[in-house]
Formats: structure tokens, sequence, C-alpha cells
């Protein structure tokens, strides 16, 4: 809180934390007379305050004088103070002295304030004036040597040796002046009688007062005495007292009785009655008091105001009804009330100011002014709680300072000053401040939470958006931008950036590229957030991305082996009980989840009420015991289904042969083969194996031949050259290198269909002769190997499976280069 004492104007700083300030204090006091001209030099205050002129100027230096009228003004560029508005001592001060002009310097970044007092000296501009321009006195011839006849007094503005002075009496024959000081420091002039009056001798007498003051040239005023003489009146009035006091509230109502004055006469009846009057002259007791005139009541007439005016001096005079007079003094001292709330009124402020502010840093300068005296006039201030600031002060100034701040959690603040004085009942005024935070990047941008766990379906398009990554950062402005940034890690061997981005404004993941399941079934990455402050603060966001299956695998039958050419897979004897395990079909999908959950189903079968499959587990099992009636050809057509939306299904064929030995089998399934389908594939191999086997016969039988032709006209022109042959090695027909590897004479083949059949399909025996190396050839060769190839076209027409064919078709074909 902060008190200060009756009728002083008090200077409040308030301050809020910057990053560097210092609040300078300093007085400059300056003496001019009065009445000097407008723009008149008062004095260099930059140079007497050690102030640089551009100082002045960059700090918007002003003059702050409060609710005073301003006469000074302040030149920046020069640095000096200048006369603003003529100065008028008597009007500013009356008769108060020393007479001073004070204000204030105030200068901002940073803010500094300096206290400057001009002492105004008086000239002599005023004459001593008196109220009338003459006066009556009737006085009686009786009257006795030395009676006093109270004068009214001159009044003269100015003060010091330019004030009043002296009076001077003409003529002075019959009166003399004599002069009585007074409390206030007034004198009194009384005309004193010197020479007895002689009536019948000068019936009037005329006399001229004359006031001067000391003043250089001197100045006068004048006021004429006309005295009427009476006969016999030897009693003067007497007052009781000279002084007289009295007191009245500023706030009393007119016709309130201050004081009552009293004085007797000696005198008896006319001469001795006495009457009261005021006798004040040029200020203005007569416009707020007044005396009853029978009675000596001083009662109030107009309307106090302490802040005005504190005291009265009031002169009465006491008169008989021959004229002779006495003279007091009533002093009236106003009581002040508590009628004025404090003023608060801001001299400097900072709107704005930085979070990263020090501690004890000038926001804001206040001026509190409260007129009133005493306990009224002493004040307490205050500021509202929950905030950073608080008030300080130093001699009559008060400042708010801060602890620490914090845009982010208040980014203004509203500063409520409370100043209430120490009256009864107490008066009280509030004024509030804004005061805005400024942000500075002390905040990092932060992720809802540090590790995001999404999931996107598998076969994605490029550019699909996963999901939105949201940093806050709870700086505004630029501070406040979050940029996001993907960190390049490698996924597999490949690098994140080839299958995610990062959108860097919106904070957008989205995928590259088409994600597989099957190749990889999540990633981590890590994305940045980081904000557009100086420096830039940033923060690290972990993303794990699962990759979630989608139905785009059908099963996959394992066993049984499909193949275009399939006969019997399985064979269930037909002592079969009921639940006997026929086979088992095997299926794998490569999806994952419920995508890969498998069911079996039978879709279609020669005999539906002798199988059924296993849901889960693919088993094909007998559901009643095998009778002769049952066919031997079972054809049994399983889908399996997984269970995805839609799902996917694959369909295998399962041939069952109901038989107890093998011929049976074969037996039947021989007719089986004669269908449509069969007869078709065979046809077709067999067209193709002729026509293979018949090309390479007339190519070999032409090489044949043209080797021959070659070799017989080679032999001719030989024998025609007469030149020597070389010896030709003779081979018999029939040779056979067994040792070096080539075929033997006899050999067997053995050829099976299904692996799980457990007997062959067919055997087949046929000795072949291999063809020996020869020098020559001879068409009973060529014609044997024809032969052997239709023989073997022939044995091929036998075998059921497609593999089994495709082999014999290998061993034919080798068995011809074997032969060649």
């Amino acid at each position: 809180s902060c008190i200060r004492e009756k009728g002083r104007t008090r200077q409040v700083l308030l301050f809020i934390p910057i990053l560097y300030f210092s609040a300078v204090y300093g007085q400059a006091s300056y003496s001019i007379p009065e009445e000097m001209a407008k723009g008149s030099l008062v004095g260099n205050i930059a140079q007497d305050l050690g102030l640089d002129v551009k100082r002045l100027r960059l700090g918007n230096a002003r003059v702050y004088s409060g609710d005073s009228r301003e006469y000074i003004e302040l030149n920046r560029e020069r640095g000096v103070l200048l006369i603003k508005e003529k100065i008028d001592r008597e009007a500013l001060c009356a008769d108060t002295t020393p007479c001073a002009v004070h204000f204030q310097i105030v200068l901002e970044n940073p803010m500094e304030f300096y206290s400057v007092s001009v002492d105004i000296t008086d000239i002599n501009d005023n004459a001593p004036t008196f109220e009338k321009n003459e006066i009556k006195f009737i006085i009686s011839e009786s009257a006795v040597v030395g009676a006093k006849f109270d004068l009214e007094r001159a009044v003269d503005l100015d003060v010091g040796l330019n004030s009043l002075q002296k009076y001077v009496l003409q003529p002075s024959d019959n009166f003399l002046l004599k002069l009585h000081n007074q409390a206030d420091g007034a004198k009194n002039v009384e005309m004193v009688l010197q020479k007895p009056l002689d009536r019948e001798i000068n019936e009037k007498i005329s006399l001229a007062l004359t006031a001067v003051d000391g003043g250089e040239p001197q100045m006068s005023g004048a006021m004429q005495i006309l005295i009427t003489v009476l006969d016999v009146n030897d009693n003067a009035p007497v007052f009781t007292q000279p002084i007289y006091k009295g007191s009245v509230a500023e706030n009393a109502a007119k016709g309130t009785i201050v004081t009552t004055v009293s004085a007797s006469d000696a005198d008896s009846k006319l001469n001795g009655k006495v009457t009261y009057s005021i006798t004040n002259t040029l200020d203005d007791v007569r416009h707020m008091f007044e005396v009853n005139e029978d009675s000596g009541e001083v009662s109030l007439t107009g309307q106090l105001d302490y802040e005005k005016k504190r005291n009265f001096h009031i002169n009465l005079r006491a008169m008989d009804n021959g004229g002779l007079t006495d003279s007091c003094k009533v002093v009236v001292d106003v009581v002040d009330i508590n009628d004025n709330e404090p003023v608060i009124k801001i001299m400097s402020k900072s709107a704005i100011i930085s979070e990263s502010a020090n501690t004890n840093t000038v926001v804001t300068i206040i001026n509190i002014q409260d007129p009133d005296a005493g306990e009224n006039g002493k004040v307490q201030c205050f500021i509202n709680d929950n905030t950073p600031f608080v008030l300080k002060s130093t001699s009559n100034n008060f400042y708010i300072t801060d602890n620490v701040l914090d845009r982010e959690s208040i980014p203004e603040y509203n500063i409520t000053i409370t100043v209430s004085d120490q009256g009864s009942p107490p008066l009280t005024s509030r004024k509030q401040i804004n005061v805005k935070v400024s942000d500075v990047n002390d905040n990092p941008p932060e992720f809802h939470q540090s590790e995001y766990s999404k999931t996107l379906p598998e076969n994605n398009s490029p550019g699909f958006s996963v999901f939105t990554l949201s940093a806050r950062d709870a700086d505004s402005g630029q501070n406040a931008r979050v940029s996001y940034f993907l960190e390049e890690k490698e996924v597999n061997g490949a690098a994140v950036s080839s299958l995610v981005s990062v959108n860097s404004e919106s904070g957008v993941i989205h995928a590259v590229k088409l994600l597989d399941l099957e190749q990889i079934k999540s990633f981590e990455f890590n994305v940045t957030a980081r904000d557009a402050g100086s420096p830039p603060l940033s923060s690290v966001a972990t993303v794990r991305l699962i990759v979630q299956d989608l139905n785009d695998n059908p099963p996959q039958v394992l066993y049984p082996i499909q193949t275009g050419g399939s006969l019997v897979a399985e064979m269930v004897p037909r002592s079969a009980d009921v639940g006997y395990l026929v086979t088992k079909v095997v299926a794998v999908d490569v999806d994952s989840g419920q995508n890969a959950w498998l069911s079996y189903k039978l879709q279609k079968a020669t005999d539906r009420a002798l199988f059924e499959v296993g849901l889960q587990n693919g088993e094909i099992r007998t559901i009643r015991g095998v009778t002769d009636k049952d066919a031997v050809k079972q054809r049994l057509t399983v889908i399996v289904e997984d269970n995805g939306q839609p799902s996917r299904s694959a369909t295998v064929i399962v041939n069952v042969a109901v038989a107890d030995s093998f011929p049976e089998v074969l037996s039947e399934f021989t007719d089986y083969t004669q269908d449509k389908e069969y007869n078709d594939n065979l046809t077709f191999y067999l067209v193709l194996a002729l026509a293979v086997v018949s090309f390479l016969f007339i190519t070999c039988l032409l090489v044949i031949i043209s080797v021959k032709i070659y070799r017989w006209r080679h032999k001719g022109a030989f024998f025609k050259s007469g030149g020597n042959l070389p010896v030709i090695p003779y081979y018999p027909p029939l040779y056979a290198d067994v040792g070096t590897g080539t075929l033997k004479q006899a050999f067997s083949y053995e050829v099976y269909g299904t692996t799980d059949s457990r007997k062959s399909d067919f055997n087949c025996s046929q000795p072949f002769i291999s063809i020996v190396q020869r020098s020559y050839f001879d068409a009973a060769t060529f014609f044997n190997l024809f032969f052997n190839l239709m023989c073997y076209c022939f044995c091929l027409s036998f075998v059921k499976t497609t593999t089994l064919k495709l082999l014999s078709f290998i061993l034919l074909l080798n068995l011809l280069t074997t032969e060649l």
C-alpha cells in the first residue's frame, strides 16, 4: 500500500519485466519572472539533466503536468524548455510565496522521468488600489486627541518589494497615519486624531490617502477621506477581543453561523449604539460571509471548498452613531471533508510485453491525486490478486513489477488498480490496464501421443491417405506454424520414403505404393514436427503401420495334385466300414486371419450317400458301409472356401475306386479312359508323335542318301586318280559295345499311374537291338527302326495319365536318338 500526505500529487509507475530497463530519476530547478512572452527560453533541460538531445527525440520526451495547466513546453529538437503560455504570478499563486510551477519530463524506451520546478518571480505590474474612491467619517468635535479612525486598506497583488510599502495622508494638520501589524502579516491603517477638531473653524475636512508600493518604478493608488465634524461624541466602541476565531465544514449550508463578535460603547442612547460591518475590500470574503449589523453574528453566505481555499480573514468594524469605530479580525478555518475520490491517471504505459522479459521491469507509470487533506488525502493502492504483478513504491512514486510471464497460460492481463483513501467513509476509485504478452518460441510442437498404431488395407491404391498426424504448438504466429518431416530409414531393405510420405503442411500420411500383406505385414517410421520459430523446436512421433489383410488370394490345393489326365487317386475296399478314411484334401491360403480360415464342402459326388467331407479338416470318409451295388468309379468334387468377405474358393476333383483288387480297377478305368475328353487328348498326342517320328525318319533318310551319293562320287574320283586309299575298318553288322555304356540289347520299362495306387497300371517289356556304330547304313536298319517306333506309339496308347504319356514320349525320343 501507499500513503501520501495532504494535498500532494503522487506519481505511480506500473512496472512489468522487459529485457533491460532502469528508471532514472532527477530534478532540475529554474527561476523566471512572470509575464514572459510566449516562446521565451526557460532553460536548457537536456544540458542540466545530462541528457542527449537524441535521447529526447527517440524517447518521445514530453511534459506531464497532471491536471495543472501547462505553462511550459519542451522543445525536443533543441532540448530546451520554452514558455508555452504567459504566466501571471498573481493569478497562479495569489499572495503565496514562493510561487512555482511543478511538472515532470517523461521519456520512454526505457522509461525515465525527471521532476522540474520553475520558480515564478514577481514583477511590479500591479498598483495598490482601494475598493472605494472615497470614504466618509462623521467625527464629533469632542473627539479627543488620539482618537482612532480605521481606514480601508489598499490591496497590491504583487509580493515582496513590489507590494504595498507605505501610506501617505495629506494634509496632515489634524490627523496622522498609524499602521498596525496583523497576525497574517497584513497591516491595518488607522487615522489618529492629533489635534482637536473645531467644528466652528472647519466643519468639513477633505484628506487624500495614498498607498505606495516599493517597485521600480513606484506605483500608487489614492482614496479621498471626507470628514464631517459633529458635536460631542467622546466614546468610541471597543471590541471585546482583537481576534476572533471560528471554523466551518466545507459542506456547511448557507446561513451557518461561524462566530459572534461584540463591541461596547460607553456612550448612551444614540451615541452608544454600535453597528457592525465587514471592511474587506478586494478579496472574496464578502461573497462568502456576512455580519448582522445589530447582533454581530458572522454567518456563511457562499459555498466553501477546502481544496480551493482553506481559511478566511474577515475584517470587522464597530461604529457608533457618533462615527467612532473599532476594528477586529475574525479568522475562519475551513474544515475538510472527504468529498474527493482519488484520481488515477496514466502517465506512460507499455501495452505489449514479451513473455521472456526480466523481472522488475517498468510497464506503466501512473499518477494518483487526492486533493483532500489529512486522513482524507491518505491513500492505499492495491492491484487484483492472481496476477504476476505487484506494486512497488519509491518516494511518492508507485511501480508495478512482475514475476514470470507465460503467454501460453495467460495471453493478456487486465490489471485493476484500486486506490482508496482513509476518510470516513473512505472513497475508492479504480482503473483497469490491459497488458498483452507477446510470444517467444519456448514451446515445441507436441503430438497427442508419442506412438501411433494405424492399419491400412493391403492392395491400396498409390496415394492412399492412411491417417493424419497432428501436433499442437502452444506458441502463436510463426512460432506455432508446424511442418512435418519423414525421417528416412530402411524397411525390409527399402527406404521408408518408397512406402509412405507425409504432407509437410497438413501432416497427412499417404501410401506411396501398393502394399501386400504377403510381402510386408507391418513397419515403423518416425515423423518429426518442427515449428517455424527461431530457433525452431521439434518433437518426434513413432508411427506403426499394420497392413490389414484383404481376401485377395484363393485357397491352393496341395493334395491331391490335380493334372489334366488324372485317373484314380484313392481306392476304397468294399469291406470298408462307416467312417473309413478315404483320403484328405490338403489346402492352404496365403492370406491371414479369418481370410485364411478354410472350410471344405462336398459339392458334387457320384453317390452323395456314400461319402462326406470334414468341414474343417478336409477328410473324406465313408458315411455308410460299402455294398456290392456301389459303382466302382466314384468321382467327388470338393470345394474349398475361405472365410473372407467376399469369400474365395478352389475346387478339387477326387477319383475314388471302390474295389478289392487292382485288375478290377484297371478294367473299369480302361473303359473310363475311352470318354471323349481322353480320346481327344490321346489323338492329339498320337498325331504329334507320328508327325515328329515321320519328320525325323525322312530327315535321316535324306541325310543317308546324301552321304551315299557323296561317298560314291568320292570313290569314283579316287579310282580315277589312282591314288592310295586309307584302310577302312570293318565292323560286324550286329556289333554291340557293352563296355562303353551304350544301350543293352534287351531292356524293360515299367510305368506306373498314380503314386498311391499301390499297383502298376501297365507293364511293357520289349527287346531292342542296339544300333551298332557302322561306317554305312542299309535300308533294313531304317525299316527296323520305323517298325520299333510304331510299336512304342501303340504301347503309348495304353498309358492313362498325362505325366506318364510325356515320360514315355521322352523315352521314345531318347531311343530314336540312340538308334541314329
